[in-house]
Parts: structure tokens; C-alpha cells; sequence
């Protein structure tokens, strides 16, 4: 099948590629927040993931939202129900960059809640949301789908959500690379879903004919990055600080005035170390309903890695014991330069009327920026757009990442065996083990100090991260691509050999081991999706045939059945 070949699709396969389910979440006043509608009507939500949803799905009640408010939270799957829901959602995956991957053990959820005044009801408020479940995590593109859908629903109620659900059953799927057009509800999203073999850093939207393009109503630069500037502002001077944090995987909590700030602050921090993906646990909107509460808020043992947002001023007190704790107030950004704001001793988190700022006893390993902050400083003086700032932002913390990363990657990428020891008659060799001390001692010569201006004890910053679940999660994803690409070149070491020749001069037993051993190497390429070309697997497959063509023919029988079973 072509890459970009779509198979038959049934009934609600597409809508599944994009989306678990669409849920309503009212409020009721004996029974509190209740699902009332799920789309479409088959979709499968247990009690538990149910409730997580109702609660996560509403602000708490201390945050005030008046009108309309749209934020992202995430939660656990329940277990023993995780299965793929798509064969083409493992292409999806397979091509997209680590940060962009679903998540086989949680579900994203993008909500659009509307609190308005009504005296015709017995609370005098109309409170409502509008939630997106989902696996993949596009927060900048489920929240423009849900700003189409979500008015028109809160005005002309169920109809209206079938024929949403039924527009996204016609998307195509989301393949990475290709540039997609999604109807929705009389307006046409233009967007492209990066890949893994981008340039990071770069937004790749390709220029389609005016005629085309006359009909987009709204074209996407991003499908997943929020804003990082707006989001950084409160804490401006600790953005050297926080990506270490974040890096290092630090237990760390958000606590802002609304979930809007609190998930996006989370999904900021989260982002801030792309390309390279987070790998412990985040909640961009946690409540004290949530089921890992008690897990989370213990003082028996040290906090677990995870970076959460809250909104509730219960947590302050709950968390005191927490070591990195980031206050967010009340965004202002009127063309005032942020102030310095210090990095506070926890002890003085003691009222829930803190000041905004950073809480943490943490001593950065690098110095700070002052560049960096410097260029932002003079953009807001100057009022330079904030999508200005963003990118600016963005792509220090890149820098920041890459040249952390790259004496990493130089490092793995000599583990690989020398190409002359891939020999078509032995099994592919071992990569060597990774030694903490043979890396250190490439530092001096190929550290990051070759792309990076910072100074500070970037050793220290490798001996920590390296016992993180952030390295554990970066070096399985390399093991496992240069072990594909040894059993690759292992493939083709094998092409390359007169396998009929070999097999004339041993017995027929040996001949049919081959055949079952090259049986599995074609079936293992297929199923691993290994990096060989379409003509060493076609090459492989003519030898196999070839081979078993030389045999009796009661053989051939039997061997021609399982090589095309």
C-alpha cells in the first residue's frame, strides 16, 4: 500500500482517528456535574474515566469563570481496555515526532465550559461544557475545532453536535506530512500535522492554489504549541530555572487563578524541552476529586515526578511540602516590562494569598540568560507582537534543548557497531552499553559548550539527567531506532549474498531453515517497520521463492503455504 493510500473506511473509523468520544457535561443540582450526552452513542467510557470527566470538565467554583472559558486537562485510561483504535493510527504515530505520539495509558480532554447568567434556572447560572476526548494531543487544534462547534451547540443544542460528529467522520485521517482540509460546521480548518523527519523548529505549511485557498476559512501554523511568551510572562525571570526543572523532571505544581492559565502554564512547561519529549506523568488541570489525589499529596514519601496545574487554594496548603511550586497571577500585559520577581523559600508559601512567583529551594545548574531576558525585555518596551515574542522564545529554549542533546547524540550514534561487522551468516551485533563516564569524558571536546554561549556546571546537568525518566524515555527511543537499523543492514548484508549457491552446498534441512529464517526476517521488516527499501524486501522475498523452487516438490508445497500464508 502506498504511504499515503487511504483503506476503506467504516462508519465512524475516521471520527476514531481523530477522537475517543464528544461529551456534555452539565450541572445538576441533586447530582452535581453529570455526563448528559456522549458522542457518538456507541463510544465506551467507564464509571471512573466518566467521573474524572465530569469533574475535570468544570473550573472550580473559586475561579469565578464568568462567560466563556476553554482549557485542556488529562487523565488516566482505565486499565485492561487499551487497544489501538486504528491500523492507520499506527502510521499516524509511527511518523510523528515523539512529543506528538498518543498516549496509550491517558486521555486528553478539550473543553469549552460556558457560565452565564440565567434567572429561569434555580441556581441562576447556566453552566455547561463541551469536551473533546481524545488520544492525540493537538491542543491548539481541538481548541480552534472546539471554538466552531461549541457556540452554535450551546444555541441549537443535539442537531447540531450529530452534524459535528458526522463532519468528522469525513476527515481524512491525520497523516503527518500531508496537508489536510477539515470541514467543520460550514468552515474549512487548513492544517499540516508535523513529522518526525522535520526540521525542528520549523512550520512547514505548503502553498496551495488560490482557488484552494479561497475556500479555507481558518489555516493552522501549529497544531499543538501554545502561546509561550504569554504563558512564561509571570515568571519571566526563571525560564532558565523552570527548563532545568522540567528537563530534570522535578516534581513541580502550578498554581493559577484559572484553569485556562493553569493547563496552558503546564502545557508551556511540558513544551518548553521539545524536541526532546517529557516522559513523566503532567496534569495541566488537577482537582482535589481527582483519583491520584492521595497518591500525589502524601507527605510519607517524596513527590513523585509529575508537573501538575491547580486552581483551588486548598492546594496550597496540601502541597507546602512540594519542593518547586510556580504561583501564577492574574496575567497583565499592558506593554509594562515584567518585574523581577525572586525565587522564593518555600517556608514563605504559608497564605493562600501568596505572591505570584517561583517557590524553590533549587539551585540552577547553568547561569542565567541575561540575553535572553534582555530581547524579551526590549519586545515588550518596544510592543512587539507577541507572536514575536513567542517565536523568539520558542526558539531559545530549542537552542537550549539541542545543544544539550547533541553531545548525547553524538555520543549514542558511536554505540553503533562498525558496518564491516553486519555479516549476512550471524545474527546482527550488539550496540554497545551506554557508560556514564566514557560520555562524561567526551564532554570536553564535544560538549555543549561547541553551540551554547551559557556557562555553569553542565556536567552536574548531565550526571542528574541522566538518572531521569526523561533520559530513560530518549535513550529506549534510539536503542530501539539503530536496533532496526541493524537488523536493516543485516537484510541487506542477506540480499547481497548468492544465497543458491550457498544452498546447493548443504543439506535440505539447513536449505529449509534458511528459507523459515528468511520467512521471519521479511514478516519482522513488515510488522517493525524497519528502515529497508521496497527492493531489498522484494529482492529477499525472489530469494526465498528461488530457494524453494531448488527443493522437492512435496517441500515446496508445504513451504510455498507458509511463505504467503
Amino acid at each position: 500500500m502506498d504511504r499515503t493510500e487511504e483503506p476503506v473506511s467504516l462508519p465512524w473509523d475516521r471520527f476514531s482517528s481523530w477522537l475517543h468520544c464528544v461529551c456534555v457535561v452539565g450541572f445538576d443540582l441533586e447530582l452535581g456535574q453529570t455526563v448528559e450526552a456522549l458522542y457518538p452513542p456507541h463510544a465506551k467510557l467507564t464509571d471512573k474515566e466518566k467521573t474524572s470527566i465530569c469533574y475535570l470538565s468544570f473550573p472550580d467554583s473559586n475561579s469565578g469563570c464568568l462567560g466563556d472559558t476553554q482549557f485542556c486537562f488529562r487523565f488516566r485510561q482505565s486499565a485492561g481496555k487499551r487497544t489501538s483504535l486504528h491500523c492507520v493510527n499506527d502510521q499516524t504515530d509511527r511518523d510523528s515526532p515523539v512529543y506528538l505520539k498518543k498516549d496509550p495509558a491517558c486521555f486528553y480532554g478539550y473543553v469549552y465550559f460556558r457560565q452565564v447568567r440565567d434567572k429561569t434556572l434555580k441556581r441562576g447560572y447556566f453552566q455547561k461544557s463541551l469536551v473533546l476526548i481524545s488520544k492525540l494531543p493537538y491542543i491548539h487544534f481541538f481548541h480552534t475545532v472546539l471554538r466552531q462547534i461549541a457556540p452554535e451547540y450551546f444555541e441549537r443544542s443535539e442537531p447540531c453536535l450529530e452534524a459535528a460528529c458526522s463532519d468528522i467522520d469525513r476527515w481524512p485521517v491525520p497523516f503527518p506530512g500531508k496537508i489536510l482540509h477539515l470541514p467543520i460546521m460550514g468552515v474549512v480548518i487548513k492544517v499540516r500535522i508535523p513529522t518526525r523527519y522535520d526540521k525542528p523548529g520549523t512550520t512547514q505549511i505548503v502553498e496551495l492554489t488560490q482557488q484552494l485557498d479561497a475556500q479555507i476559512s481558518v489555516t493552522l501554523p501549529t497544531i499543538h504549541e501554545v502561546d509561550l511568551f504569554r504563558c512564561f510572562s509571570p515568571v519571566f525571570f526563571h525560564i532558565q530555572m523552570l527548563w532545568e526543572l522540567v528537563l530534570l523532571g522535578e516534581p513541580l505544581v502550578v498554581m493559577a487563578p484559572s484553569p485556562c492559565q493553569s493547563s496552558e502554564t503546564v502545557l508551556a512547561l511540558v513544551g518548553c524541552i521539545a524536541p526532546l519529549k517529557y516522559c513523566s506523568d503532567f496534569r495541566p488541570y488537577f482537582t482535589i476529586h481527582d483519583t491520584e489525589f492521595k497518591e500525589y499529596t502524601t507527605r510519607t514519601q517524596a513527590p513523585p515526578s509529575v508537573i501538575f496545574g491547580v486552581t483551588n487554594p486548598f492546594f496550597a496548603k496540601t502541597l507546602q511540602h512540594w519542593p518547586h511550586i510556580v504561583r501564577i497571577g492574574d496575567v497583565k500585559l499592558a506593554g509594562d516590562v515584567p518585574k523581577q520577581v525572586k525565587v522564593k523559600k518555600l517556608k514563605n508559601l504559608k497564605t493562600l494569598d501568596s505572591k505570584p512567583g517561583v517557590y524553590s529551594s533549587y539551585k540552577p545548574y547553568l547561569n542565567k540568560d541575561e540575553e535572553i531576558i534582555k530581547q524579551l525585555q526590549k519586545g515588550v518596551q518596544q510592543k512587539r507582537p507577541t507572536e514575536a515574542q513567542n517565536a523568539i522564545l520558542r526558539r531559545h529554549f530549542l537552542e537550549l534543548t539541542q545543544s544539550f542533546i547533541i553531545p548525547l547524540e553524538r555520543y549514542v550514534a558511536g554505540l553503533m557497531p562498525l558496518l564491516k561487522s553486519v555479516c549476512a551468516w550471524k545474527s546482527p551485533p550488539q550496540l554497545k552499553p551506554f557508560s556514564l563516564e566514557e560520555f562524561m569524558k567526551t564532554l570536553e571536546k564535544a560538549g555543549p559548550q561547541l553551540t551554547s554561549r551559557l556557562k555553569g556546571d553542565w556536567i552536574g546537568l548531565y550526571r542528574h539527567f541522566l538518572r531521569t525518566p526523561n533520559f530513560d524515555g530518549w535513550f529506549k527511543i534510539r536503542r530501539k531506532e539503530m536496533t532496526q537499523k541493524l537488523e536493516a543492514l543485516h537484510l541487506e548484508a542477506l540480499c547481497n549474498e548468492d544465497l543458491l549457491f550457498w544452498v546447493q552446498k548443504h543439506t535440505e534441512v539447513e536449505a529449509v531453515d534458511l528459507v523459515l529464517k528468511l520467512k521471519n526476517k521479511l514478516l519482522q521488516a513488515q510488522q517493525e517497520h524497519l528502515p529497508v527499501n521496497s527492493e531489498t524486501l522484494e529482492k529477499l522475498q525472489h530469494h526465498v521463492d528461488s530457494i524453494i523452487q531448488e527443493l522437492p516438490e512435496d517441500l515446496q508445497g508445504i513451504l510455498l503455504k507458509t511463505t504467503h500464508s
